[in-house]
């Protein structure tokens, strides 16, 4: 039913209202309402109208967002700008330093150029000569950068500097001779499995290593120093754009890698292309540095062998040894190999290209590795990189979880192929939690508590076991570590499980009757399971063991709480059920409860010769016990054997203290009686059962009974007591 303006913005005046209360709003709407046709229309408004809301709130979300993210980007371009007006500052400062230097030499020639002007004859020609070398030796400041390699490299090193005083903690850079700037700029890294982002970053590129600076957010146009790698030992790799991942590339450092990502494509082709020449230009340098090492310093010592070009002969390698380095890549399927792949890659014949690569493998396995099967083999490890990511991807949560373990059969088998065995091992078992999750989190949650836990144990302990089944066909003949891994997967899941189980029936305050059954039925679940091997019985008793402490302790309390009440209205009188159905009911409970004699007290005309309190403990604490039973334990042994013995507890002391106290010969034989039921028939069957269902007798329990006849307490705690 469609709701009217006025009607919406009414409703929601009132549910905005500061004194608006629910339950006096549920009593009117219920007061008002001609029938069910009524509340389900006034359900829909009000169902129209929180989705309404919500709608309101995505699209505040949403703004907030936008605003935020463009006031950071104008907060970042402010950041820029005012570092390019640093910059800028800080080039004028050295230019105005260097003028006083450039004028002086240039008025000292112009002064000398006057007084040569006066001179005649040859004088002039010898002036000319010797301002030419002055000329030479103090250029004009427009050329000074160029001609003067002094200048150069004073400037260089003075931008170092100037640059590198907003990085703490490097100083110890500026002690290379001949070291400079060649490149910086703003930078951020994300972490290479989860491509989460990291942290901020500075790249200060010199002409030998790479400076990666941390920016210091609470102090503006600051950086701390973070890592250095020479350029030697640095490989450059582009990363390919994956929106919303763009605009990365990797830096090797044997034995570890970082990606980081540029502001935009151009800035990240510029930082590839100047690593690029300072590598190339370093080599090149060093390669000449030792040429020139190399290189004779003297005159060639004159040998005394008779054929001066033997030692040249000796000292080249033999021509056998360069014939067996020799590998023959002229084969089709070879040169053809890289397309192969990334054709298999595009069409998803995974298979296919891990057969290609097997195949490569095997021809390569015994052969030497000479530069071209150098350079092949870098060009199929590129492919087996970008396969390796694909089946990744294949595994990850993010993917479609529907088909169970078997869909991810094909992407672990191809990564186990591919050496891949941990990483498939970890992927199968993230992909798997996921689906696990997902399908607690979609169970409908049923009015029922025990209809849902037979359903939540159904969906988690029939995916467990195929996943069990799945890995086993997987992992078969692998190493053993990643069984370990899926034990510990599976303990993880159990919590999960453990979880939502919890949440419906202990978090819920369910009877003590309800948990016991919800518990039986999972640890049926936790048995079926031990057909493969793999026995959880334990972790869901770790797992649930302080739930079960206390739904036992909370159930104890209203127990001793119920039966102190009844105490507190004890007259020591018979009972008497009216009925004889009423009658043989009480026969059938007691029966149940184990009191096989309970024939004896009963009387004529439906009476009963106990008491009203006594019946009632009697049937009470039974009914705790068989329920208790079923969560049992060992680790709830004395838990359960101290919650019995003090609901027995009061029941003893409230007997023994009647029996003290009352005065009347005829209500002290009645309630010797009672005493006498319940210490000959009671107690010993709360034994008996206990030890049925434990195992084992408790000393504790024959010691109260053997003491409960005696027992007196004296008048203070009596009181308390009753």
């Amino acid at each position: 039913m469609a709701m009217s303006d006025s009607g919406a913005s009414r409703l929601r005046r009132q549910l905005e209202s500061g004194s608006f209360e629910a339950r006096l709003y549920v009593k009117q709407l219920s007061q008002q309402s001609d029938g069910d046709r009524d509340l389900q229309e006034h359900r829909q408004r009000i169902q129209a109208l929180a989705e309404e809301t919500a709608q309101n709130l995505k699209r505040n979300v949403y703004q907030n967002y936008r605003q935020f993210i463009e006031t950071a980007r104008e907060i970042s371009y402010l950041e820029s700008e005012m570092y390019q007006l640093s910059h800028l500052l800080t080039e004028q400062k050295s230019s105005l330093e260097s003028i006083p230097l450039t004028l002086l030499p240039a008025a000292a020639a112009a002064g000398a150029a006057a007084a040569a002007g006066g001179e005649e004859g040859g004088g002039g020609a010898g002036c000319r000569d010797h301002r030419r070398g002055q000329a030479g030796l103090f250029p004009t400041p427009g050329g000074a950068s160029r001609d003067c390699a002094g200048s150069g490299e004073e400037g260089k090193q003075r931008t170092l500097t100037t640059l590198l005083e907003k990085v703490e903690g490097c100083r110890h850079l500026l002690e290379t001779p001949g070291q400079y700037l060649v490149y910086n700029g703003d930078l951020v890294e994300y972490e290479a499995d989860h491509m989460a982002q990291l942290q901020r970053v500075h790249g200060f590129l010199m002409n030998d290593c790479l400076l990666v600076a941390t920016w210091l957010p609470q102090r503006r146009g600051m950086y701390r120093y973070n890592a250095l790698y020479p350029l030697d030992g640095l490989a450059v790799v582009n990363v390919k754009d994956n929106p919303p991942m763009k605009d990365m590339f990797k830096l090797l450092m044997f034995p570890e890698s970082r990606i980081f990502q540029a502001e935009n494509a151009k800035i990240k082709r510029e930082w590839l292309e100047v690593l690029e020449e300072t590598k190339r230009a370093l080599s090149e340098k060093r390669r000449r540095e030792q040429e020139e090492a190399a290189a004779p310093r003297g005159p060639p010592q004159v040998t005394a062998k008779a054929n001066p070009f033997e030692d040249e002969e000796d000292d080249e390698p033999p021509v056998p040894e360069v014939e067996e380095e020799k590998v023959d890549l002229s084969m089709e399927w070879i040169q053809e190999l890289p397309e192969d792949l990334d054709v298999c890659i595009a069409q998803r014949d995974f298979e296919g290209a891990v057969d290609l690569l097997d195949k490569l493998n095997n021809y390569l396995e015994d052969k030497p590795s000479p530069p071209p099967v150098k350079e092949l083999r870098a060009k199929v490890d590129e492919r087996v990189r970008q396969l390796t990511k694909v089946l990744m991807f294949e595994l990850s949560p993010g993917r479609s979880l529907r088909g169970g373990p078997k869909a991810t059969r094909r992407a672990v088998s191809q990564l186990i192929r591919l050496g891949q065995c941990t990483k498939a091992c970890e992927l199968f078992l993230r992909n798997r939690a996921a689906a696990v999750h997902t399908a607690i989190r979609q169970l409908r949650i049923e009015g029922a508590t025990l209809l849902y836990i037979h359903k939540l144990c159904h969906v988690f302990f029939t995916s467990l076991l195929e996943t069990a089944r799945e890995f086993e066909t997987d992992f078969a003949g692998t190493d053993s570590g990643c069984y370990s891994a899926f034990v510990v997967w599976a303990r993880s899941a159990m919590g999960m499980f453990v979880d939502a189980f919890s949440k419906q029936v202990f978090d819920s305050k369910e009877s003590l009757s309800t948990a016991a059954e919800c518990v039986k039925v999972a640890k049926e679940h936790c048995q079926q399971l031990g057909d493969i091997g793999l026995d959880l019985t334990f972790i869901v008793h770790a797992l649930l063991v302080k739930d079960i402490q206390g739904a036992l302790h909370s159930y104890k309390e209203i127990i001793i709480e119920a039966t102190k009440h009844r105490n507190s209205e004890e007259m020591w009188r018979r009972m008497n059920l009216m009925t004889p159905e009423a009658l043989g009911k009480l026969k059938e409970e007691m029966k149940n409860c184990g009191v096989s004699n309970f024939e004896q007290y009963t009387g004529d005309d439906c009476w009963v010769n106990l008491s009203y309190t006594v019946v009632a403990f009697t049937k009470q604490t039974m009914g705790f016990l068989e329920e208790a039973l079923k969560l049992y334990f060992p680790e709830l042994h004395m838990v359960l054997l101290e919650g019995l013995m003090e609901i027995i507890l009061v029941a003893v002391q409230h007997v023994d203290y009647s029996l003290r106290c009352e005065q009347d010969p005829e209500k002290k034989a009645f309630i010797r009686q009672n005493a006498s039921f319940l210490y000959e028939t009671v107690l010993p069957v709360v034994e008996k059962r206990f030890e049925e269902g434990v195992g084992k007798p408790a000393k504790q329990l024959q010691d109260l009974r053997n003491a409960s006849r005696l027992i007196r307490v004296n008048p203070e705690s009596t009181t308390s007591v009753v």
